[in-house]
């Protein structure tokens, strides 16, 4: 069993700054990309930012020089984010591309965090 655990969320006014944190926990063998995605009311989940194993980071046009991911360990990401707007009000979810087993690999998903800035 794994579990994915978000945290960090909160309300910020627009130009502040928050810091989410992520990490997996349970049978792992392994883990290869962790990244962070988001969602708003009424809109489809999208990708904000990945990382992989080798620590190669892919970002969203919408937070690029703005958003920065990093690993602190093979289990544990975070995603600070700077100069926020209201745009980017969502719910924050992490996903971890988990191996569990030699024929076991699977994505898996936190519960996610809410993230809400004023303008």
């Amino acid at each position: 069993q794994v579990q994915i655990v978000e945290s960090g969320g909160g309300l910020v006014q627009s130009g502040g700054s928050l810091r989410l944190s992520c990490v997996a926990s349970g049978t792992i063998i392994s883990i290869s990309a962790m990244g962070w995605y988001r969602q708003a009311p009424g809109e489809q989940r999208e990708l904000v930012a990945e990382i992989s194993s080798d620590g190669t980071t892919k970002y969203a046009d919408s937070v690029k020089g703005r958003f920065t991911i990093s690993r602190d360990n093979v289990k544990t990401v975070f995603l600070q984010m700077n100069s926020l707007k209201p745009t980017d009000t969502a719910v924050y979810y992490c996903n971890a591309d988990v191996r569990t087993g030699i024929m076991a690999r699977r994505y898996y998903w936190g519960q996610g965090t809410q993230v809400t800035v004023s303008s």
